[in-house]
């Protein structure tokens, strides 16, 4: 099976090498390389319509034909159906711990805005593992989102090599 994530870094890599042949090999491969984005999109808006909604709704199911799908603005739900998905299952884990997400919209860049509430708002803490889980959950179900932001959530502070630190503060305790 075809990793997604991996074709299309390959992808990118092939286009900045021949970026580097010169302006006039790079314009042609990124022409052909939409051409054949469009000449594969359109079969697929074909197939598309002859398979029926319910069809297209159990092989959107499939991460990689939702990929394509969505790459080609042919995905049965929208973006903002895919992302209520994922916010509801992240809810159990956000619930836990005594916090919740609320959608706050998706701007015109692709820029979706969610607040935290409840106990992760505001704790270091526990906004870094929910901010980690929404934003692993929402990509995956709308990876057309140019970005996340999370109010809310608190700045992750770096160390040594730029990984992330979980502070160390003194969080509200927990009631129930």
């Amino acid at each position: 099976m075809t990793d997604v994530a991996a074709t299309s870094e390959r992808i990118d890599r092939l286009l900045g090498e021949l970026s580097g042949t010169g302006p006039e090999a790079a314009a042609l491969a990124e022409e052909l390389v939409h051409t054949l984005l469009e000449f594969y999109g359109a079969g697929l808006a074909r197939i598309v319509e002859s398979a029926g909604q319910d069809l297209v709704a159990k092989l959107a199911e499939d991460e990689h034909v939702a990929g394509l799908l969505v790459l080609h603005d042919l995905h049965p739900r929208s973006t903002a159906q895919r992302v209520d998905e994922a916010l509801e299952s992240v809810r159990p884990y956000l619930g836990s711990h005594a916090g919740d997400v609320e959608l706050l919209g998706i701007d015109p860049d692709g820029v979706l805005r969610l607040a935290l509430r409840g106990s992760c708002d505001g704790c270091p803490s526990s906004t870094v593992t929910a901010k980690n889980a929404i934003e692993q959950a929402v990509r995956a179900a709308a990876p057309e989102l140019t970005g996340v932001v999370v109010e809310g959530a608190v700045p992750e502070q770096t160390g040594p090599g730029g990984r992330p630190l979980l502070p160390v503060v003194d969080c509200p305790a927990e009631t129930g």
